[in-house]
């Protein structure tokens, strides 16, 4: 990492070049930002012009340093204007950004952190006659279920002293035990058991393979949904597990949290091999998790069990391809 003027003269800490030389990325897109920028998408979906909210906010980043809480007076009319330079053929994003230097970092970087979160699905509007209605919007949901209270803080970048002097790289949603635990994103269940920090935990790996979502100190007893296993494929909105207080502890299936809660982080993953050697990437969710209450899943009980299941069947086409492939399999 080394410090490089921005486009606006002023300085910021990148990496240039490819997705494989991005060493780490500091996530400062503020809640404002994802939200008008969504907007901007899903309002050009199927016009002529589509405006690519990841692309518009990569442009501002740029042009930003990274820094939109310092340009949040501006940002409403730096994005409308832009948007609508686009929309108005007046110039493209590869016109705009040709000699904005790091550009490339910010397309890659948010795209790593963002692809996979917009897109076409269809839900299930009535099962008796097997009716599907297409959508485009957030294919990513709230990490706790829809109904269910939870408060929380920005938390990202605390201190912890459990084993070890170390920051918190994660989020922390105090709730109430036996929340129902949504998968944010759509993917493969990569680690899933006891951890002595994070107690009952899961891992899931984004189908693309560059986001890993990790939820912890699941429920004492029953931290699952049931069939969870290491290698399931999971679809964004499904019930993953239920909010407990378990871990810091060497023993299994110990409280020794004092606050019921989730913790869910999100690891960036550019470079197996680095990934390997312990070298990790883990950004500030907080903004990501006020974005997506937009869309919490709902859950239902299943009666004379301690289950949830989600309400709302969605078909996303890249979790279709993924059942379809391993039928072939």
């Amino acid at each position: 990492m080394a410090w490089q003027p921005t486009d606006t003269g002023k300085g910021v800490a990148v990496n240039s070049g490819t997705a494989e030389n991005i060493k780490w990325v500091d996530f400062n897109v503020t809640y404002e930002a994802l939200c008008m920028a969504y907007d901007w998408d899903v309002r050009t979906y199927g016009e002529e012009i589509h405006v690519n909210w990841i692309e518009l906010l990569a442009y501002l980043g740029t042009k930003y340093g990274g820094d939109f809480k310092t340009h949040a007076k501006s940002l409403e009319k730096d994005m409308n204007q832009v948007a609508n330079q686009l929309i108005q053929k007046e110039i493209t994003i590869e016109k705009l950004t040709r000699e904005m230097k790091y550009y490339s970092y910010y397309r890659q970087a948010y795209g790593a952190v963002l692809e996979g979160m917009v897109g076409e699905y269809s839900v299930c509007v009535s099962k008796e006659e097997g009716k599907w209605e297409q959508r485009y919007g957030l294919t990513a949901y709230s990490p706790i279920a829809k109904g269910f209270e939870y408060s929380h803080f920005d938390d990202f970048g605390a201190s912890r002293s459990y084993g070890y002097k170390r920051q918190h790289l994660g989020h922390d949603m105090m709730g109430q035990v036996g929340t129902p635990i949504i998968a944010v994103e759509s993917g493969y269940v990569e680690a899933i058991g006891w951890n002595q920090y994070g107690g009952w935990r899961v891992g899931i790996r984004s189908l693309d393979g560059k986001r890993y979502y990790y939820y912890a100190h699941l429920r004492q007893n029953y931290p699952y949904a049931q069939g969870l296993e290491e290698g399931s494929l999971v679809t964004a909105g499904d019930v993953i597990g239920y909010m407990g207080h378990t871990g810091y502890s060497a023993t299994e299936n110990v409280n020794n949290i004092k606050v019921t809660h989730l913790h869910w982080g999100l690891e960036l993953v550019f470079d197996e091999e680095r990934r390997a050697q312990g070298y990790e990437i883990w950004v500030d969710v907080y903004p990501l998790t006020q974005f997506l209450y937009k869309n919490r899943s709902e859950a239902i009980k299943v009666e004379g069990t301690k289950e949830w299941k989600r309400k709302e069947e969605i078909r996303i086409p890249s979790v279709e391809a993924e059942k379809e492939a391993q039928g072939e399999r």
